[in-house]
């Protein structure tokens, strides 16, 4: 691994990102193969005096406990999570992929109902406190991305450490426009939708959470939703993937849900619970070194020309009162080589086969 990019990731994370300061308390959730990342983040945290600890972990050994989650587990689990978002002031979690399918067998009722024993604690880590997630890369990704290990590495290095700081000046007119919408319509393939984003927040998401990052979401108004949309993107869940999955909407509500897989699997996410049927977010993404899927939504959702439109919960920085325990990002990518499509603002096109089209957002096309 590229140490000279490492070490630049990890002055992004700690200056940038998270802005640590003399006594800042920061939590690292690792596993052991993130070392040398870890080694130098410590690096840069000590020159700020950050104070900071160390939460190693296995993935497959997390992975092995979670039928384990019974009530009394559950219980010790919110506890826990509780003494952490009250002791730290920023967390840093370094997730390694060692198989995607590692948590398919787990009872999917434990897993929503420690999601709902611990949704203060997680709003409280999301919403309160400085974070930032990434994958540290792995033979896995590297499969995934239909890329050799060694070529994998310097691209995850690379599109972890674009200009952030240009990205987010650049970012400024999207905001403004999407801020002053009030009717959004996207086309394409198997699409036709309207919903509108009125009195809604656009916020930007350039590499103070997620990375690798460069996306601006808001949030539809949660009734407003009607027409089709259909996802060209692999859509991971809970040990699954789901392909082609197209949604109908009627007055905000997923009325029919369709995929090529299992449409009675599919069905049984969105009854999850009331808001699952519901959308909490609709994002631009535009990371200009991301341009193609690998079904890992940290990185798809960025993926330059695409959008995604989110099943479930919404966020509280952008909350149109969609309550859920799920929260399903999926990707539509609508440049010419994926099939194309329109997103207009107002009646007025804004971006065409994954291009912005108004010259004042342009510079978001990153060409070169």
């Amino acid at each position: 691994m590229n140490t000279e990019k490492l070490n630049t990731l990890a002055k992004t994370i700690v200056n940038y990102s998270l802005h640590l300061k003399e006594n800042s308390k920061v939590n690292i959730s690792f596993a052991k193969e993130a070392n040398p990342l870890v080694e130098e983040i410590i690096k840069e945290a000590k020159k700020v005096k950050a104070v900071v600890f160390l939460d190693q972990y296995d993935p497959k050994l997390v992975a092995l406990l979670g039928d384990t989650n019974t009530n009394e587990r559950i219980k010790v689990l919110k506890e826990k999570k509780r003494l952490d978002v009250d002791i730290f002031d920023a967390f840093i979690s370094i997730r390694y992929t060692y198989n995607d399918y590692e948590t398919k067998n787990t009872p999917k009722e434990m897993t929503k109902n420690l999601g709902a024993a611990t949704q203060e604690e997680d709003d409280i880590r999301i919403n309160e406190r400085d974070w930032v997630l990434l994958n540290y890369p792995s033979n896995v990704d590297a499969y995934k991305a239909k890329m050799p290990t060694t070529n994998f590495n310097e691209f995850a290095l690379d599109v972890m450490t674009i200009d952030y700081r240009k990205m987010s000046e650049d970012i400024k007119p999207l905001k403004e426009l999407m801020e002053r919408t009030d009717k959004v319509r996207i086309t394409g393939p198997k699409t036709d939708i309207t919903f509108s984003i009125k009195n809604m927040p656009a916020i930007p998401c350039t590499g103070e959470k997620n990375i690798p990052d460069g996306e601006l979401y808001s949030a539809p108004v949660k009734t407003s939703v009607n027409g089709i949309i259909t996802y060209n993107t692999p859509s991971p869940y809970q040990g699954n993937i789901y392909n082609n999955v197209s949604l109908t909407f009627k007055d905000g509500k997923i009325i029919h849900a369709t995929c090529d897989e299992d449409d009675d699997k599919l069905n049984e996410i969105f009854d999850t619970d009331e808001g699952a049927r519901y959308v909490g977010e609709f994002s631009l993404g535009f990371n200009p070194q991301i341009l193609y899927p690998m079904g890992d939504i940290l990185y798809d959702e960025k993926i330059l020309g695409s959008l995604h439109f989110t099943p479930g919960r919404c966020y509280a920085d952008c909350d149109n009162g969609n309550i859920s325990s799920i929260h399903w990002d999926m990707v539509l990518i609508q440049r010419e080589d994926f099939g194309g499509g329109e997103i207009y603002f107002d009646d007025v096109l804004i971006r065409k086969d994954g291009k912005f089209v108004l010259d004042e957002l342009k510079q978001l096309n990153y060409e070169k």
